[in-house]
């Protein structure tokens, strides 16, 4: 494996975008963004934790702020502005996000204190129009993070870390999620970040078990990237 970029201090939510690997560096409460040649760039700073990223059609910038439960807009001068509060619906730290083609973002939360010794309990899924406006996507999900859209843009999968899942819905026009089923049971495999290859597989970091794994639909583990420690997203270029 090659290193990009060193002296981070807890990184997630990968994304490849033009021709740069974009990812939050939680604990320096930094954006990053990053070539093939190491070059490294800060983005945009939250004080309250970056996680999740996307993208609006316009090219503007979603950032998930985590700890007070909001949804950033960068704006083309490199401003923060709030997007959405989602503060009625997560009941405790925002994590990952996936933003469709039509700039609607589906946001997870951990549902509880999770590094405070809280109950486990289950949590719902936001979703965020373009214009801000906040509803509930998915009900009753067990520690929603990584999540997906296929390239038709019909099916949403996401990764219930706590039930060792991922789990699929289809995308309506509007963006309604409706037949919920289980994608792939890969316990004992815990999915955090994942990403969907040409193949249409999903790739899923396992914090706990120190690898990146190849899930097919249907729970068929195809690969086994072993990291060598906690690995907690992944991303393909």
């Amino acid at each position: 494996m090659k290193s990009l970029a060193t002296n981070l201090t807890f990184t997630e939510a990968p994304r490849w975008h033009d021709g740069r690997l974009y990812f939050s560096d939680f604990y320096s409460h930094r954006v990053l963004a990053v070539d093939e040649s190491g070059n490294l760039e800060t983005i945009a700073e939250v004080a309250n934790q970056p996680s999740g990223l996307g993208w609006l059609p316009d090219g503007r910038m979603l950032i998930v702020s985590m700890i007070d439960r909001k949804l950033l807009r960068r704006e083309q001068d490199g401003t923060l502005v709030v997007h959405a509060d989602l503060s009625g619906i997560a009941t405790w730290h925002c994590n990952d996000m996936v933003v469709d083609a039509a700039g609607r973002a589906y946001v997870g939360n951990f549902g509880f204190d999770l590094h405070g010794g809280g109950e486990p309990c289950a949590a719902d899924l936001a979703r965020v129009d373009p214009d801000g406006t906040v509803s509930v996507a998915a009900k009753d999900l067990q520690f929603p993070n990584g999540a997906v859209i296929t390239p038709d843009g019909q099916t949403l999968i996401i990764g219930e870390t706590m039930a060792r899942q991922l789990t699929a819905f289809d995308i309506a026009p509007d963006g309604t999620l409706s037949n919920r089923r289980v994608w792939a049971d890969i316990a004992p495999h815990l999915p955090d970040g994942i990403c969907l290859d040409a193949e249409g597989a999903v790739w899923s970091a396992d914090p706990l078990g120190n690898c990146v794994v190849r899930v097919k639909e249907g729970g068929e583990v195809t690969d086994t990237l072993d990291t060598g420690r906690g690995a907690f997203a992944c991303m393909l270029g």
